[in-house]
């Protein structure tokens, strides 16, 4: 058995290097130094939203300066053909593969997660990220579609699920004081791995792009490489609080909350319980409304407001030239960008906020914000309107984000911090459902309005008025959450039993263990510039594209 001393030291026997007994943090760690190790890998898989810069370039990969098209291909035959080049419809396919992957992984290997600890988790992660990344290269040089789904997709996909819950519980338990900053930070840099992804693949095609190349498959080699070693520095900087730690000076509120429960439910229980369902479609309609508009955003700005953007106020999408309708294109691209800033600030700003008003009315924030301002953006366009339009659907995309940090921690409010990343990966299931009902519902009735003769300028009136009333749905989820039955809770023992067996301590004591709060220390300090250096390039370049929309 693992054996926790009064200093923090814990003896790892027999373990091997990537197991949890050789993550255990020992006297003198600093705390802060786990974000950073979050951060190293989310901005790395968060170039899953970015993937869309990889579509044009693929789609003339053999016509190189125009696409070599076959109308009448189908999709079974071009899987596997090499003399035409591919859809962006098929192409972007990947897109909802790493979404349901995602989902599916994480509630497959959750649960191992809690066992394994999240150095081991980290660690098969980034291989089959940038290992499938080294395989989707491969697809690309041999124009093999279906070896582009399997690498960069479903081998992708795998490690977007693990890599994206591999950092929650771990840093639940590092920040108990507070729990849904910790949340906000463990998720944070999904929604800034485009905003370095995008612009960087985007320097590397045109870097290695030659006569005979776009250069899609040697940037998936360079980003591949790039992206191994940055996961690889996070997984092996993860460390565990040892069992029964506390931050030095604090202790559990003495005020009892009803909806913060300090027992625990078991993974195998969670799932049983209305709470766990009520959650999922919290989360579910919160991400189907959100996820619709950021795959929407660039038309949907283009087709609203045409000529607005570049100073023709009374000239609509369908009499713009091409190079107008160029100009304005590179205008929404900016309008993508500025969304992502908001999507990745929202993710610390509303899950730190919800540890002073509460998990709930974070919630109920979101759902009726969100309300006013779906429906106040038909109102927007017809003004004419673009600081208005972008700022509404800016704070839309911060309660996004915001929705993905806070849940985590609703989650641990209700079901304890024993399995919380195992219960938050089954959740993740709402995700990948989400990633199917928000482009569907938002693409499909665009695509019917347009059939029915709508003018591009109102496309988009009635689904956001359809988005209304998902949010009404989930708000009324939301209203529904009460404290998990007691019968559910495990036993004081039984947590002790099982803290013990997976070799995390478990000898009941409790305290500091020489670790303490911690602070920015120097070693802190250089970590979080290491993240920092490139999350502040990407930022930069978001921002120099988003001026152009104003």
């Amino acid at each position: 058995m693992t054996a926790v001393s009064s200093a923090g030291r814990v003896s790892a026997a027999g373990a091997g290097f990537l197991d949890k007994e050789h993550t255990i943090a020992t006297a003198g760690f600093n705390r802060w130094l786990v974000p950073p190790a979050a951060l190293c890998i989310h901005l790395c898989i968060g170039m899953a939203y970015g993937f869309s810069v990889f579509w044009l370039p693929l789609s003339r990969a053999i016509g190189l300066t125009a696409p070599k098209a076959c109308p009448d291909m189908s999709l079974m035959q071009e899987l596997f053909t090499t003399t035409c080049d591919w859809k962006v419809a098929s192409l972007g396919w990947m897109y909802t593969l790493f979404f349901v992957l995602l989902g599916v992984s994480a509630a497959i290997w959750g649960g191992w997660l809690e066992k394994a600890g999240p150095r081991k988790a980290g660690f098969v992660a980034a291989l089959c990220w940038a290992g499938g990344l080294v395989i989707g290269a491969l697809g690309v040089y041999t124009h093999q579609l279906w070896l582009m789904w399997l690498g960069s997709g479903v081998i992708g996909g795998v490690g977007l699920g693990l890599g994206y819950i591999s950092p929650v519980s771990t840093l639940v338990k590092w920040f108990p004081d507070r729990r849904g900053m910790a949340t906000g930070m463990a998720i944070m840099g999904f929604g800034g791995g485009a905003m370095i992804g995008a612009p960087l693949a985007d320097k590397l095609m045109n870097y290695f792009k030659t006569p005979t190349s776009v250069g899609v498959w040697e940037t998936f080699l360079s980003m591949g490489a790039i992206y191994f070693v940055f996961m690889m520095i996070g997984a092996f900087r993860y460390r565990l609080p040892p069992s029964g730690w506390q931050p030095e000076g604090w202790t559990p509120p003495t005020k009892a909350n009803a909806m913060i429960s300090t027992k625990n439910v078991h993974l195998d229980n969670a799932h049983k319980t209305p709470q766990f369902w009520l959650i999922w479609g919290v989360l579910c309609l919160n991400v189907s409304a959100g996820i619709g508009v950021i795959g929407m955003a660039s038309p949907m700005l283009q087709e609203i407001f045409a000529g607005k953007l570049i100073g023709l106020p009374d000239v609509g999408f369908n009499a713009l030239d091409a190079s107008q309708k160029a100009q304005i294109a590179a205008i929404a691209a900016g309008f993508a960008g500025l969304l992502s800033l908001f999507n990745i600030g929202g993710r610390f700003f509303w899950a730190s906020l919800s540890d002073k008003i509460g998990r709930k009315n974070t919630y109920y924030t979101f759902f009726v914000l969100g309300i006013v301002l779906y429906a106040l953006a038909p109102t927007f366009a017809a003004m004419g309107s673009k600081l208005l339009f972008v700022l509404g659907f800016g704070i839309i995309l911060s309660m996004y984000g915001g929705g993905f940090a806070t849940v985590p921690a609703y989650l641990a409010d209700m079901f304890g911090t024993q399995f919380v990343g195992a219960i938050h990966g089954r959740l993740l299931t709402a995700w990948s459902t989400a990633g199917i009902i928000g482009p569907v519902v938002v693409n499909y009735l665009r695509e019917f309005q347009l059939a029915a003769g709508v003018p591009r300028d109102q496309l988009y009136n009635t689904t956001m008025y359809i988005l209304c009333a998902m949010l009404i749905a989930g708000f009324i989820c939301n209203y529904m959450i009460k404290p998990v039955d007691p019968k559910w809770h495990m036993s004081d023992a039984e947590v002790a039993k099982l803290q013990a067996a997976t070799a995390t301590g478990g000898n009941g004591a409790t305290g500091s263990f020489g670790i303490g709060k911690g602070g920015l220390d120097g070693r802190a300090a250089l970590f979080w510039l290491f993240v920092g250096i490139p999350l502040a390039w990407g930022i930069y370049m978001t921002l120099l594209s988003a001026v152009k929309i104003l």
